[in-house]
């Protein structure tokens, strides 16, 4: 049995005739150590499967597991505690999903001290998860807003270890980010999953990122997975006219050839939208 199993999942949002499903009886898995990435333009529905494995949104059918255990709306206050102990999210802009008012360490202490852990060793948690994001102890002490971009998506990171989890959800968690800080994030990330066996459902718009840090790779549009393997095979060879034009979009550090892609992107934009690759 695979770390996360998400198997028939339909998702709408709404009631009666007004139910819209976003989610269209989708099938992923993601093993304990492995990367997933989960790659669609914004509205596809990749952000609301996330919510989904994070327990927040109940499914119209299908079924979502985590670590042997199902991810319904009807979990019972214990098993939704233990359901925060196996999964956790970094998301995309960390300075609003920090508290501007707590400091790191606080932060940091704070879902621990939710699980019962005592004082004393919450402190040495915190400043053994500050060495595993590279931040220096004293950090503890200060304010998000006295950290750069990175430096905060380090403090998100670390508060998703925190209570050592077997699964992270990441919401577009470098999105926000300049090219070579994504970079330095990504690293970290693959560190930490070698360290540590952590699975990673990885959400983001951009194929590039995937190629960096996913083993597999599924392309989601409209609700539907319309692609989806091995990183190396759907990056390099894509099959699907919509992974394609991902593939266009994602940046390039060459200005030259950012235009070039651009021009391509639009180009592709104009035939995909137009059905013509609608039905592949």
């Amino acid at each position: 049995m695979s770390l996360l199993e998400i198997q028939g999942l339909k998702i709408g949002y709404g009631r009666g005739r007004r139910a819209k499903e976003v989610v269209h009886g989708v099938d992923l898995a993601v093993d304990t150590g492995e990367t997933l990435g989960l790659v669609g333009e914004s509205g596809s529905g990749k952000t609301t499967i996330g919510r989904a494995v994070l327990g927040l949104i109940p499914p119209l059918a299908g079924s979502v597991t985590v670590a042997g255990r199902p991810v319904t709306g009807s979990m019972s206050k214990v098993e939704r505690r233990a359901h925060a102990q196996a999964v956790q999210v970094v998301f995309q802009d960390p300075y609003t999903s920090l508290s501007p008012s707590l400091t790191i360490a606080d932060t940091l202490s704070e879902p621990l001290k939710a699980q019962g852990v005592g004082r004393a060793e919450a402190t040495a948690r915190v400043n053994d998860l500050l060495d595993r994001v590279r931040l220096p102890k004293d950090a503890g002490s200060r304010l998000p807003r006295e950290f750069s971009g990175g430096q905060r998506q380090r403090v998100a990171i670390a508060r998703a270890l925190a209570l050592r989890p077997k699964l992270i959800v990441c919401d577009e968690p470098v999105s926000a980010l300049d090219l070579t800080t994504q970079a330095v994030i990504l690293d970290l990330l693959i560190e930490i999953q070698r360290e540590t066996g952590v699975g990673y459902l990885f959400i983001t718009h951009d194929l590039s990122v995937v190629r960096h840090i996913s083993h597999r790779v599924a392309v989601m549009y409209r609700g539907d997975i319309v692609e989806q393997g091995e990183t190396r095979s759907v990056t390099g060879n894509p099959m699907h006219d919509y992974t394609k034009r991902l593939l266009l979009a994602s940046p390039v550090a060459d200005p030259r050839e950012q235009r070039q892609r651009r021009a391509a992107w639009l180009e592709s934009r104009a035939t995909f939208c137009g059905g013509v690759a609608a039905g592949t």
